[in-house]
């Protein structure tokens, strides 16, 4: 599967994210699904899919500890588009043990306890939200943190299994909200209070403007550490 993702590469390094878009929306109909986050890149792309099949699933990891102005976007999206986007929420047990273990705010504690709060909050429901996905869609950027310039428009997954696809790996934040002007599409209003990359609300916050994009998200942290699990390259 490697070797079928790298030839993808190769075909499609040349085209733009629209025309990917349609080629594994048709080639992979009723197997793709795009995660969203109702970030600038996830509205894009929301925005892109809908507008060449409206059936595509879209879905977004429901934390519990989102801020309010993220639903106020999903809620103006589903509005803007006639939809629904699906919600996975964490396994209210796993919460309820991490509370136990951690506290309310233990993430901020080590980077282990951090992981461990992201896995029962993002990445098992994650797990659950791809189950017959074959074509995982993100709206991951190559200059949005050193732990994702390397990466490719095209990847494998092994921990998913699934085919990666960024669509807008290699657009620059003047692309995304050129994007979003033109085609008047809905987006997180932390974003015009200096957050430009949005996550949980108490692991997000403003950043000054020229400062690195992510790092607003676990600021208490290395920039080589600023990953929850849902995005790490697989090396192997």
């Amino acid at each position: 599967m490697r070797e079928k993702v790298q030839k993808l590469n190769a075909e499609f390094k040349h085209l733009d994210a629209k025309s990917v878009l349609e080629h594994f929306l048709k080639e992979y109909r009723g197997k793709t699904a795009l995660s969203s986050s109702f970030g600038v890149e996830d509205q894009v792309l929301t925005d892109m899919i809908l507008k060449i099949d409206a059936n595509t699933q879209i879905f977004t990891l429901d934390t519990g500890r989102l801020p309010q102005q993220t639903y106020d976007v999903m809620h103006r999206t589903n509005l803007k588009y006639e939809t629904k986007i699906r919600l996975y929420f964490p396994d209210s047990r796993d919460v309820e043990r991490l509370y136990h273990k951690q506290g309310a705010n233990g993430f901020y504690d080590s980077v282990e306890n951090r992981k461990e709060c992201c896995f029962v909050r993002k990445i098992a429901p994650l797990k659950r939200a791809l189950s017959g996905v074959e074509v995982w869609i993100t709206g991951l950027r190559a200059e949005q943190s050193p732990t994702r310039e390397e990466m490719q428009m095209l990847e494998w997954d092994e921990g998913n299994g699934v085919i990666k696809l960024n669509p807008l790996i290699s657009w620059s934040e003047s692309d995304v909200w050129s994007y979003i002007k033109e085609n008047g599409v809905p987006y997180n209003a932390l974003h015009n209070e200096g957050y430009p990359s949005i996550g949980c609300e108490p692991c997000t916050r403003a950043v000054q403007a020229g400062a690195d994009i992510r790092s607003g998200r676990w600021w208490w942290e290395n920039p080589e550490h600023k990953e929850c699990g849902l995005h790490i390259k697989d090396t192997n």
